[in-house]
Protein backbone atom coordinates (compact mmCIF):
# COMPACT_ATOMS: atom_id res chain seq x y z
CA UNK A 1 0.00 0.00 0.00
CA UNK A 2 1.45 3.42 -0.97
CA UNK A 3 1.77 5.64 1.84
CA UNK A 4 1.86 9.13 2.19
CA UNK A 5 6.23 9.31 2.62
CA UNK A 6 5.97 6.89 0.15
CA UNK A 7 4.18 9.80 -2.40
CA UNK A 8 6.16 12.40 -0.98
CA UNK A 9 9.25 10.54 -2.26
CA UNK A 10 7.78 9.51 -5.62
CA UNK A 11 6.77 13.46 -6.02
CA UNK A 12 10.64 14.92 -5.21
CA UNK A 13 12.52 12.33 -7.53
CA UNK A 14 9.99 13.18 -10.58
CA UNK A 15 10.75 16.73 -9.48
CA UNK A 16 14.45 16.21 -9.42
CA UNK A 17 13.99 14.46 -12.79
CA UNK A 18 12.58 17.28 -14.26
CA UNK A 19 15.22 19.60 -12.77
CA UNK A 20 17.80 17.75 -14.56
CA UNK A 21 15.98 17.46 -17.59
CA UNK A 22 15.55 21.24 -17.87
CA UNK A 23 18.86 22.01 -16.59
CA UNK A 24 20.66 19.98 -19.68
CA UNK A 25 18.33 21.42 -22.08
CA UNK A 26 19.25 24.94 -21.04
CA UNK A 27 23.31 24.46 -20.85
CA UNK A 28 22.75 22.56 -24.77
CA UNK A 29 21.16 25.82 -26.40
CA UNK A 30 22.82 27.73 -24.20
CA UNK A 31 26.32 26.05 -25.73
CA UNK A 32 24.66 25.46 -29.06
CA UNK A 33 24.45 29.22 -29.49
CA UNK A 34 27.75 29.98 -28.77
CA UNK A 35 26.40 32.45 -25.06
CA UNK A 36 28.13 32.09 -22.05
CA UNK A 37 25.97 32.06 -19.09
CA UNK A 38 27.13 35.43 -18.66
CA UNK A 39 26.10 37.10 -21.68
CA UNK A 40 22.67 35.06 -21.23
CA UNK A 41 22.38 36.50 -17.96
CA UNK A 42 22.58 40.28 -19.78
CA UNK A 43 20.34 38.94 -22.60
CA UNK A 44 17.30 37.45 -20.09
CA UNK A 45 18.04 39.44 -16.70
CA UNK A 46 18.39 36.25 -14.68
CA UNK A 47 21.91 36.44 -12.90
CA UNK A 48 24.41 34.03 -14.06
CA UNK A 49 24.44 32.30 -10.72
CA UNK A 50 21.17 31.39 -10.87
CA UNK A 51 21.49 29.81 -14.57
CA UNK A 52 24.27 27.96 -12.92
CA UNK A 53 21.98 26.38 -10.21
CA UNK A 54 19.61 25.54 -13.23
CA UNK A 55 22.44 24.25 -15.29
CA UNK A 56 23.43 21.97 -12.55
CA UNK A 57 20.13 20.91 -10.83
CA UNK A 58 19.97 22.99 -8.19
CA UNK A 59 16.87 24.72 -8.22
CA UNK A 60 13.72 24.45 -9.86
CA UNK A 61 13.32 27.13 -12.11
CA UNK A 62 10.01 29.67 -12.17
CA UNK A 63 8.16 29.47 -14.95
CA UNK A 64 8.63 33.47 -15.50
CA UNK A 65 12.34 32.26 -15.20
CA UNK A 66 12.23 29.51 -17.87
CA UNK A 67 10.13 32.00 -19.83
CA UNK A 68 13.12 34.74 -19.55
CA UNK A 69 15.66 32.24 -20.57
CA UNK A 70 13.83 30.81 -23.58
CA UNK A 71 13.35 34.44 -24.98
CA UNK A 72 16.86 35.52 -24.63
CA UNK A 73 17.70 32.07 -26.64
CA UNK A 74 15.38 32.58 -29.28
CA UNK A 75 13.31 29.08 -28.48
CA UNK A 76 10.14 28.50 -27.18
CA UNK A 77 9.22 27.64 -23.99
CA UNK A 78 8.36 23.79 -24.57
CA UNK A 79 12.75 23.51 -25.86
CA UNK A 80 13.37 23.47 -21.92
CA UNK A 81 11.27 20.25 -21.20
CA UNK A 82 12.43 18.68 -24.27
CA UNK A 83 13.76 15.78 -22.30
CA UNK A 84 10.59 15.27 -20.04
CA UNK A 85 9.01 12.30 -21.32
CA UNK A 86 5.51 11.74 -21.29
CA UNK A 87 4.30 8.72 -19.38
CA UNK A 88 2.04 7.61 -22.79
CA UNK A 89 3.74 7.27 -26.30
CA UNK A 90 2.54 5.28 -29.30
CA UNK A 91 4.20 2.63 -31.48
CA UNK A 92 2.75 0.75 -34.54
CA UNK A 93 4.57 -1.78 -36.37
CA UNK A 94 2.40 -2.82 -39.55
CA UNK A 95 4.25 -5.79 -41.02
CA UNK A 96 4.18 -6.46 -45.12
CA UNK A 97 0.52 -6.91 -46.18
CA UNK A 98 -0.85 -5.44 -43.45
CA UNK A 99 -2.68 -2.13 -42.05
CA UNK A 100 -6.35 -1.49 -41.75
CA UNK A 101 -8.16 -1.48 -45.54
CA UNK A 102 -10.75 1.01 -46.01
CA UNK A 103 -12.52 2.74 -49.26
CA UNK A 104 -13.16 6.57 -48.98
CA UNK A 105 -15.92 7.96 -50.99
CA UNK A 106 -15.29 11.56 -51.88
CA UNK A 107 -18.48 12.63 -53.68
CA UNK A 108 -19.14 10.56 -56.72
CA UNK A 109 -14.85 9.90 -56.67
CA UNK A 110 -13.79 6.54 -54.62
CA UNK A 111 -10.29 5.35 -53.45
CA UNK A 112 -9.15 3.10 -51.36
CA UNK A 113 -6.48 3.08 -48.87
CA UNK A 114 -4.19 1.09 -46.02
CA UNK A 115 -3.92 2.76 -42.76
CA UNK A 116 -0.22 2.14 -41.61
CA UNK A 117 0.06 4.71 -38.96
CA UNK A 118 -1.98 7.11 -36.63
CA UNK A 119 -0.94 9.43 -33.90
CA UNK A 120 -2.87 12.15 -32.26
CA UNK A 121 -0.77 13.81 -29.52
CA UNK A 122 -1.75 16.67 -27.77
CA UNK A 123 0.77 18.62 -29.91
CA UNK A 124 0.65 16.49 -33.39
CA UNK A 125 -1.81 15.04 -35.86
CA UNK A 126 0.63 12.35 -37.87
CA UNK A 127 -0.82 9.87 -40.13
CA UNK A 128 0.35 7.54 -42.93
CA UNK A 129 -1.64 5.86 -45.34
CA UNK A 130 -1.00 3.74 -48.70
CA UNK A 131 -3.40 4.55 -51.21
CA UNK A 132 -4.75 3.67 -54.62
CA UNK A 133 -6.45 5.58 -56.98
CA UNK A 134 -8.03 4.36 -60.57
CA UNK A 135 -8.85 6.60 -63.33
CA UNK A 136 -12.50 8.00 -63.21
CA UNK A 137 -15.00 9.95 -65.01
CA UNK A 138 -15.54 12.36 -61.99
CA UNK A 139 -13.62 15.18 -60.88
CA UNK A 140 -11.06 14.23 -58.20
CA UNK A 141 -11.41 16.26 -54.79
CA UNK A 142 -9.09 19.18 -53.93
CA UNK A 143 -8.09 19.27 -50.32
CA UNK A 144 -7.13 22.23 -48.32
CA UNK A 145 -5.87 22.43 -44.46
CA UNK A 146 -2.56 23.19 -42.52
CA UNK A 147 0.78 21.20 -41.47
CA UNK A 148 2.88 19.02 -44.31
CA UNK A 149 1.87 16.86 -46.83
CA UNK A 150 4.56 14.25 -48.37
CA UNK A 151 3.59 12.18 -51.38
CA UNK A 152 5.98 9.14 -52.61
CA UNK A 153 4.64 7.72 -55.96
CA UNK A 154 5.10 3.57 -55.80
CA UNK A 155 3.44 2.43 -58.90
CA UNK A 156 1.95 4.63 -62.02
CA UNK A 157 1.65 8.41 -62.76
CA UNK A 158 -0.44 11.08 -62.73
CA UNK A 159 -0.85 15.17 -63.03
CA UNK A 160 -1.25 16.53 -59.37
CA UNK A 161 -1.90 19.99 -58.59
CA UNK A 162 -0.83 22.47 -55.84
CA UNK A 163 -2.42 26.13 -56.19
CA UNK A 164 -1.47 27.03 -59.36
CA UNK A 165 1.43 24.80 -60.18
CA UNK A 166 0.29 21.29 -61.78
CA UNK A 167 3.45 18.55 -61.62
CA UNK A 168 3.61 15.04 -63.82
CA UNK A 169 4.84 12.42 -60.88
CA UNK A 170 5.54 9.21 -61.86
CA UNK A 171 7.24 5.87 -59.75
CA UNK A 172 9.80 7.03 -57.49
CA UNK A 173 9.13 10.76 -57.57
CA UNK A 174 8.00 12.41 -54.27
CA UNK A 175 6.33 15.78 -53.49
CA UNK A 176 6.21 17.81 -49.86
CA UNK A 177 3.62 20.46 -49.47
CA UNK A 178 2.55 22.93 -47.32
CA UNK A 179 -1.05 21.99 -46.89
CA UNK A 180 -2.10 25.91 -46.32
CA UNK A 181 -2.78 25.97 -50.41
CA UNK A 182 -5.49 23.94 -52.66
CA UNK A 183 -4.01 20.42 -53.46
CA UNK A 184 -5.14 17.31 -55.22
CA UNK A 185 -4.64 15.16 -58.32
CA UNK A 186 -6.19 16.39 -61.34
CA UNK A 187 -5.32 13.29 -63.33
CA UNK A 188 -4.71 9.43 -63.14
CA UNK A 189 -2.72 8.33 -66.46
CA UNK A 190 -2.00 5.32 -65.57
CA UNK A 191 -4.55 2.00 -65.00
CA UNK A 192 -4.09 2.31 -61.47
CA UNK A 193 -1.98 5.12 -59.44
CA UNK A 194 -0.35 3.80 -56.01
CA UNK A 195 1.48 6.32 -53.32
CA UNK A 196 2.18 6.63 -49.98
CA UNK A 197 1.09 9.79 -48.38
CA UNK A 198 2.14 10.94 -44.94
CA UNK A 199 0.59 13.95 -43.01
CA UNK A 200 1.94 15.74 -40.36
CA UNK A 201 -0.33 19.14 -38.40
CA UNK A 202 0.81 20.65 -35.26
CA UNK A 203 -2.24 20.55 -32.56
CA UNK A 204 -3.54 23.67 -31.18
Amino acid sequence: MKTLSDSKTTDTSDSSANDQAIGSALRDLREARGISARHLSELSGVSAAMISRIENDQVSPSISTMTALSDALGVTLVSLFRDIVSERTDITHVKKGAGLSSTRLVGEHIHHYVNLASHRRRDLHFEAHMITVTPQECESPRYVGHGVVFIHVIKGSAKYCYGKQEFTISAGDSLSIDAELTYGFTQILTPKLVFLSVQAEARP
